[in-house]
C-alpha cells in the first residue's frame, strides 16, 4: 500500500500469515461436524482428493497471479482486461459483508473467554447463549434492540483490526502470525492431548474415525468435501493473491502453497480428533446419545462446550479459558488476512495510506456489524451467512477460475510458478484449472442456490435482496469512482 514497502521480510513470514489465514475460526467446529456426517473415517479420501484437486489447484493460481502482478485484487483484473476491474470489487465485496458477520461470531467468543474462567453461563447454556448473550429476538422486530455486550465486543474486535491494518506490513499482519499462529499451536495440542485423557474420549474419536465405505459411492459426500476445501482454504477471497503479491523474488510458490494447504488440513484433523475426545467423554458423563451432541457452528461453539466444560470438573478453569482463547486467536487471524485484501485495492486505486484506508473500512465495517448486535442479529446473521457463501462466494470463485483459466494467458502463470520451485506443474495443473475446477464449483454453485432459494420467508428474501442489490451497485460504483493513482490504468 502507498507508503510502505509490500514485501515479507521472510518466507517464514509469510507462510505463518498464510497458515494463519487459514486456520480460521470455522476450522475449529466446521470440520469435525462434516467429517462425522459424511462418512466418518472414509470422509478423508474425498477430503484428500479435494484438497490437491480443487485447493492445492486454486491457490496456486492465486500464488501466480497475485506473485506475477504484485498488486492489488482490481488492478490486477483491469490489467487482464479493462472491463473485468467490477469482478474484482464484487469479490472484494463479499468477502467485506463476510468480515461484518464474522467479527460478530469472534466478539461473542470474546464474551466467552471472559465468561469462562466462573462458567457464568450456569446449567443451561443454551438458554444462556440465546437470552443472555444475545438477547434474541426470532423476529425482525428486534432490529430496534441493542445488545451492549456484543456490540462492545464487536467494537473492539474492529479496534483489534484497525489497529493491526493501519501499520506496515511486518509489523503488523507479520508480527501478529508470528506470534498469534504459535500460541494457537500450542494451546491446540495441550488441548488434544488433555481431551484424549478423559474417560470416553476413545468413544468420540472412534466415532470420528469409524469408516462408512458406502459413503464413497454418495455425491453429497464428494459434495461436501469440496465445500469444505473452499471454506477452509478460504479460496476465491483474494487472501493468497494479496499475500502471494508480497513475496520477494525468488520464492518457491508450488513448496509454499503445498506447505500451507497440508498444514491447514492437518490442523482441522487434528484438533478435530481433541474436539470428538470431549465429546466422547461428555456423551459418557451425560448420558446422552452421541449424535447429539455433534452440531455444527454456534451450537457447538457456545452451547455444547459449555455444557462439557460443566461436568469436567476443576480441569475446566483451565480448558475452557484456552479453547475460547484459540477460536479469539484463530478468528483475528482470518479477519486480518479478509481485509488486507480489501484494504489493499482501495489503497492502490484511491492512493489512500494503510492507516487511511485502514480507518474507512473499519468505521464503515463497525456500522455494519452493528446491525448484528441486535436483538434480531442472530437471524440475520444466518440469511447473511448462507446467501454469502453458498451463493455469492461460489460465483466469485467460478468467475475467478474461468477469468485465470481461459481470458488470461495461463501459460504465463505456469510459467511463474515453475521458475523457482521445487516442485513442477505442467498439462495436468492446466487441465484441472480449466475443465475439472470449474465444472466442480459450478456443481457447488447450483446446490448453494438450491439451498438459498429453499428458504423463502419473508424477512429471507428481503434480505437477500438488499445483499444482491449491494454486491450489484457497490462493484460499479467502485469501478466508476476515478483512480487517484496514475499507474492504475496502465496495461
Amino acid at each position: 500500500m502507498t507508503g510502505q514497502k509490500n514485501e515479507w521480510n521472510s518466507n517464514l513470514t509469510f507462510i505463518l500469515a498464510m497458515i494463519g489465514s487459514a486456520v480460521g475460526l470455522g476450522n475449529i467446529w466446521r470440520f469435525p461436524n462434516v467429517m462425522y456426517s459424511h462418512g466418518g473415517g472414509t470422509f478423508l479420501i474425498p477430503y484428500i482428493v479435494s484438497l490437491f484437486l480443487l485447493g492445492i489447484s486454486f491457490v496456486l493460481v492465486e500464488y501466480a497471479v497475485g506473485y506475477k502482478f504484485k498488486t492489488s485484487l482490481s488492478k490486477i483484473l483491469y490489467r487482464v482486461h479493462n472491463r473485468l476491474e467490477p469482478v474484482a470489487w464484487l469479490v472484494l465485496s463479499i468477502v467485506f459483508l463476510i468480515t461484518t458477520y464474522y467479527i460478530c461470531v469472534v466478539g461473542w467468543d470474546l464474551i466467552y473467554v471472559v465468561l469462562s474462567f466462573t462458567k457464568a453461563w450456569g446449567a443451561n447454556p443454551d438458554m444462556f447463549f440465546s437470552q443472555s448473550v444475545l438477547h434474541d429476538v426470532d423476529s425482525i422486530s428486534g432490529i430496534t434492540t441493542i445488545v451492549p455486550a456484543v456490540l462492545t465486543a464487536i467494537i473492539i474486535i474492529w479496534f483489534t483490526a484497525w489497529a493491526i491494518l493501519r501499520t506496515n506490513l511486518n509489523d503488523g499482519i507479520g508480527r501478529v502470525s508470528r506470534i498469534l499462529l504459535p500460541l494457537l499451536c500450542i494451546i491446540v495440542v495441550i488441548i488434544v492431548a488433555y481431551a484424549l485423557t478423559l474417560p470416553g474420549a476413545s468413544i468420540g474419536y472412534t466415532q470420528m474415525l469409524h469408516p462408512d465405505w458406502s459413503a464413497l459411492t454418495k455425491a453429497d459426500v464428494w459434495v461436501a468435501a469440496f465445500g469444505q476445501i473452499v471454506f477452509s482454504l478460504s479460496l476465491g477471497m483474494a487472501i493468497a493473491l494479496t499475500y502471494a503479491s508480497y513475496l520477494p523474488k525468488g520464492s518457491k510458490l508450488v513448496d509454499n502453497a503445498i506447505l500451507v494447504a497440508f498444514s491447514n488440513s492437518g490442523f482441522e484433523v487434528f484438533n478435530s480428533i481433541g474436539i470428538f475426545s470431549i465429546l466422547g467423554f461428555m456423551a459418557m458423563t451425560s448420558g446422552l446419545p452421541f449424535n447429539e451432541l455433534v452440531t455444527e457452528g454456534t451450537g457447538l461453539a457456545f452451547v455444547v462446550f459449555p455444557q462439557v466444560l460443566n461436568v469436567m470438573g476443576p480441569s475446566s478453569q483451565i480448558i475452557g479459558p484456552l479453547f475460547f482463547i484459540c477460536i479469539l486467536f484463530a478468528g483475528i487471524t482470518s479477519i486480518i488476512a479478509l481485509l488486507e485484501g480489501v484494504c489493499y485495492s482501495i489503497s492502490e486505486k484511491f492512493n489512500f495510506s494503510r492507516k487511511k484506508t485502514a480507518t474507512i473500512v473499519c468505521i464503515f465495517g463497525v456500522c455494519i456489524s452493528s446491525v448484528f448486535a441486535t436483538g434480531c442479529g442472530s437471524l440475520i446473521l444466518g440469511i447473511f451467512d448462507a446467501f454469502l457463501n453458498n451463493f455469492a462466494l461460489l460465483f466469485a470463485v467460478l468467475l475467478e477460475c474461468i477469468i485465470f483459466g481461459w481470458v488470461y494467458d495461463f501459460d504465463e502463470l505456469v510459467n511463474t510458478l515453475n521458475e523457482n520451485s521445487t516442485i513442477k506443474v505442467g498439462k495436468l495443473w492446466t487441465a484441472v484449472i480449466k475443465f475439472i475446477l470449474p465444472v466442480c464449483i459450478a456443481l457447488l454453485w447450483l446446490q448453494g442456490i438450491y439451498y438459498t432459494l429453499s428458504e423463502g420467508d419473508t424477512v429471507s428474501i428481503a434480505i437477500r435482496g438488499i445483499l444482491l442489490a449491494s454486491l450489484i451497485i457497490l462493484p460499479i460504483i467502485f469501478t466508476k469512482l476515478p483512480a487517484k493513482d496514475e499507474d492504475y490504468y496502465k496495461v
